[in-house]
């Protein structure tokens, strides 16, 4: 058991799709972690507390920080959350904090835009550090984004032409981020985190019509009518045309198209093929 409340792992981005599993794992484990996020968390466990944190409200850091050993950083929807995020890591390192492990992208070096200054940032100033870099989330088919259009309409919607991606599991991502956080050394290094094989939407679709027998169909749009559409859905103007942007580059650069052995080299298991995640998870896209 890792119980010392003083040395807490603190979880931020909520309810998302990698913290709310990590949190589980930790508490699986008996750490203890502290959530937070603007929302209540659904956590009813004396391993964890939570705490209201907004990224744009310094008033709510310090609360955060408190007898805070660790710490999973997960952007906000900005461009720019750099100068944000820059801002607390300052404060968590004059708090004594030592490790930190950023969710950022596949498609997203620590040169790039959005979260490569956060990762330069951390990789100059922070003493135990990891970045994950995790390709095309599998969940998307089922629990958010693509899994609507597959229930109502039938269809996948994207820019990415024949390119393909070593989707992935969230399951996986968060137990590299598990690792990451509570191994006895750092990692001090990114990891590219992928499935098991690298494939365009056209075989993801093929996939779920052979596991689930509807009939799915991958719908190739524009980057301008993808963007447009993920504006409608409420995503700022500008995230929303870097989005529709990594399509492009996935159709004409393959900058999605890897494989890599970070699951098995990290945790000692296999990742998740896309075909036993559907299988798992046919419930989701069979909801009328």
């Amino acid at each position: 058991m890792h119980t010392d409340s003083s040395n807490r792992i603190l979880i931020t981005g909520g309810q998302g799709k990698t913290s709310s599993r990590l949190a589980q794992l930790l508490i699986n484990q008996g750490y203890s972690i502290r959530t937070a996020g603007r929302r209540p968390s659904h956590m009813e466990n004396t391993l964890a507390d939570h705490v209201r944190f907004d990224w744009y409200d310094d008033s709510t850091h310090e609360a955060a920080l408190q007898g805070i050993g660790a710490i999973y950083l997960v952007a906000p929807t900005d461009m720019h959350p750099d100068k944000v995020m820059v801002p607390f890591i300052r404060k968590a390192l004059d708090a004594s904090v030592r490790r930190f492990v950023l969710l950022s992208s596949a498609s997203v070096t620590e040169h790039g835009p959005v979260f490569g200054p956060v990762h330069r940032y951390l990789k100059e100033h922070a003493p135990e550090w990891a970045v994950l870099r995790p390709s095309y989330f599998m969940q998307n088919f089922t629990e958010a984004g693509h899994g609507h259009t597959i229930r109502q309409r039938g269809q996948i919607f994207t820019a990415t032409g024949d390119g393909k991606i070593g989707f992935v599991d969230a399951e996986d991502i968060s137990a590299v981020a598990f690792h990451a956080l509570t191994d006895k050394g750092p990692h001090n290094t990114e990891h590219v985190i992928t499935g098991p094989e690298s494939l365009s939407y056209d075989e993801a679709a093929a996939v779920i019509n052979r596991l689930t027998g509807l009939d799915v169909t991958h719908s190739r749009i524009t980057e301008e009518q993808l963007a447009q559409s993920l504006t409608a859905a409420g995503i700022p103007d500008h995230y929303a045309e870097l989005l529709a942007d990594l399509d492009r580059r996935i159709r004409t650069e393959g900058v999605e198209d890897q494989v890599t052995d970070t699951v098995l080299r990290v945790t000692g298991r296999n990742p998740r093929s896309l075909e036993d995640f559907i299988r798992d998870n046919r419930s989701w896209l069979e909801l009328a």
